[in-house]
């Protein structure tokens, strides 16, 4: 999803010392001698580049997890909810720890794959704020811990797009053909079609999803390719010029790099997303993943955590360990107009969530006759192959006799 931020500042420690908050969980670290391994391994699944990783004198979080309570940590990542979705429904893989984010938590609870968190054993929640706490996807805060939060923008070249950025209808700007990139997740992307047509993310009538479709197969055309990740080095390389994404990682692709700005659309409303801290229901170490995701939401690990992946804290009391020029980033942490004028995806009922696979699909494929048109041919390569069979056996039968 999402998620770097390649700062070489440090977070500075506001209370007590004047020491970055990375250096000090470093020094801390190093005052105290590593507890024994307890021969436990939790396996953690989060988006990629979302963790501080050591990288620039940054903090190394699962290093620093591992030392403070002798658990190792195996750490994979995903790209889309969907990706983690499908991995978890599948039963292919065990994790202790996941992070999906909000719509996709409730599907996952609904679904009976994530279990209820033992809170005794998260101490560190009490520094959540209010406002992150009992949030639709999770109105009861049995089965989640958020993570982080933010809201998706437009990233663009300023060397090419030399107008004002403040509305989804750039996206389809036919003076940009080829040079436009799309989210390949469908939540994402009917997201922006539906803010464009002035419905809302979570609308259960099947005909305002057919009609964001439709915009959405306008769109193609000038759709250089449909991509996560991928947009940091299509953006930077000048390969792409427009592309939506999560605000977070504008403090990469900004920072790195004069040419590219970040704006938030503010004519139609964004969408706000909180991503959180949730426990399969085959995790194999319950305790030690209560234990990880506590030791995340430990404010100093939180600060030197959310000031190298970009994203903003659900904690004031990280939030107020963090530097003032990102507290003060209208980008990381949006004025309340902006906000009151978001909106955050939730669960869709499961016919409009097999609607809107079918309409993604129809979307990817550039619409239902190219979609029978791929039938007809698989149909035609299975007719085909059946023949081939056939023709081997009777050749075979023969040949016998």
């Amino acid at each position: 999803m999402k998620k770097k931020l390649l700062s070489l500042f440090t977070v500075m420690l506001l209370l007590m010392t004047s020491f970055p908050v990375s250096a000090r969980a470093e020094e801390a670290s190093s005052e105290a001698p590593a507890v024994p391994k307890t021969g436990v391994t939790i396996n953690v699944y989060n988006w990629g580049e979302y963790i501080s990783n050591g990288v620039d004198d940054t903090i190394d979080v699962n290093k620093e997890f591992t030392k403070r309570t002798g658990i190792e940590v195996n750490y994979t990542t995903f790209d889309s909810n969907e990706s983690l979705y499908s991995k978890l429904a599948s039963g292919g893989a065990s994790y202790d720890v996941i992070i999906p984010s909000d719509y996709m938590i409730s599907k996952l609870k609904d679904e009976g794959l994530i279990q209820k968190i033992d809170f005794q054993n998260v101490p560190n929640f009490q520094y959540i704020d209010e406002e992150f706490r009992n949030q639709e996807y999770d109105k009861t805060n049995e089965y989640s811990v958020p993570y982080t939060w933010g809201v998706v923008g437009i990233f663009y070249n300023k060397k090419y797009v030399k107008e004002k950025v403040d509305s989804w209808k750039i996206l389809w700007d036919e003076k940009y053909a080829g040079k436009i990139l799309m989210f390949d997740n469908p939540r994402d992307a009917f997201g922006i079609a539906q803010k464009l047509l002035g419905y809302s993310f979570n609308s259960t009538n099947p005909s305002e999803w057919e009609e964001a479709a439709s915009l959405l197969k306008k769109q193609k055309p000038l759709v250089q390719a449909y991509v996560m990740d991928q947009i940091f080095d299509k953006m930077a390389n000048g390969e792409a010029w427009l592309a939506p994404y999560y605000a977070g990682d504008a403090a990469t692709l900004v920072k790195d790099n004069p040419d590219i700005g970040f704006a938030i659309p503010t004519k139609e409303g964004t969408n706000f997303f909180v991503d959180a801290m949730c426990i399969p229901t085959s995790a194999q170490h319950k305790k030690e993943a209560e234990a990880y995701i506590n030791f995340l939401c430990e404010p100093e690990i939180a600060a030197a955590n959310m000031d190298y992946i970009g994203y903003s804290t659900p904690e004031s009391a990280a939030k107020k360990l963090l530097p003032e020029e990102v507290v003060n980033d209208p980008i990381r942490y949006p004025d309340q107009s902006i906000l009151d004028r978001s909106e955050a995806f939730v669960n869709l009922p499961d016919d409009n969530n097999m609607l809107l696979d079918t309409l993604w699909a129809e979307v990817k494929m550039g619409g239902p006759g190219q979609t029978a048109m791929l039938v007809a041919v698989l149909a035609g390569f299975l007719a085909v192959y059946i023949g081939i069979v056939i023709y081997k056996k009777v050749k075979a039968k023969r040949e016998l006799q």
